[in-house]
């Protein structure tokens, strides 16, 4: 019972002692995934920047560096209304200014125009999601052609909360993914394993076919 609501939290984190428990892990562990996630892709400063499930909006933070053009546009997504309402409060001043949009909805139904981001990236989501090869369509909709997709994960922490019934089992392995991917128009698809801050993860690199 307690592992069943600890996975509806981590996937749709509410506003309750667990939904607030979800944000303080999710803050302490996502940092180094969610600033290597940016770094991994590229961005360049006039860029339109897509974060999916950007949770408390550590990432939207690391993203928004590098968009330094006025040209430079971020937006976000993100399923939870509570993440969204953290999110919004840590990246007001984007929103006001209008670098930054957000979003609370679901990735396979985002509000955004077809093939009109450069780079999309997310952080330890994907396996909460319901239909894999929904969503990668969904991202594939609203990417360039040509843009990049980056993805970051710890294999072992993930499967380990597998094992633990903490996260969906069906979705968390990353060849499911990564079928997905090849599956809904997604090319030069591969994983690598990285470091950082004597963190070892891993990133899944795809590029929307042109």
């Amino acid at each position: 019972m307690l592992a069943n609501k600890i996975s509806q939290q981590l996937g749709r984190p509410t506003q309750s002692l667990l939904g607030w428990i979800v944000k303080k892990f999710l803050t302490r562990h996502n940092q180094v995934m969610e600033v290597n996630a940016v770094r991994l892709c590229g961005i360049q400063p006039d860029d339109t920047v897509l974060e999916v499930g950007f949770g408390p909006g550590l990432g939207l933070e690391a993203a928004a560096s590098h968009l330094t053009d006025p040209r430079g546009k971020l937006f976000g997504v993100d399923y939870s209304e509570f993440m969204y309402k953290l999110a919004s409060e840590r990246v007001q001043g984007l929103i006001t200014s209008g670098k930054a949009t957000l979003h609370q909805a679901s990735v396979d139904a985002m509000p955004l125009s077809d093939s009109s981001v450069d780079k999309v990236f997310h952080c330890n989501c994907y396996y909460f999601w319901p239909d894999l090869r929904a969503g990668a369509a969904e991202m594939h909709r609203v990417m360039k052609p040509g843009a990049l997709m980056v993805v970051t994960l710890r294999t072992e922490q993930v499967a380990w909360a597998a094992s633990k019934n903490l996260i969906p089992v069906e979705n968390w392995r990353p060849e499911s993914y990564m079928d997905a991917l090849r599956a809904t128009g997604f090319t030069d698809i591969q994983m690598e394993g990285n470091m950082d801050k004597n963190i070892t993860f891993q990133a899944i690199f795809a590029t929307a076919s042109k």
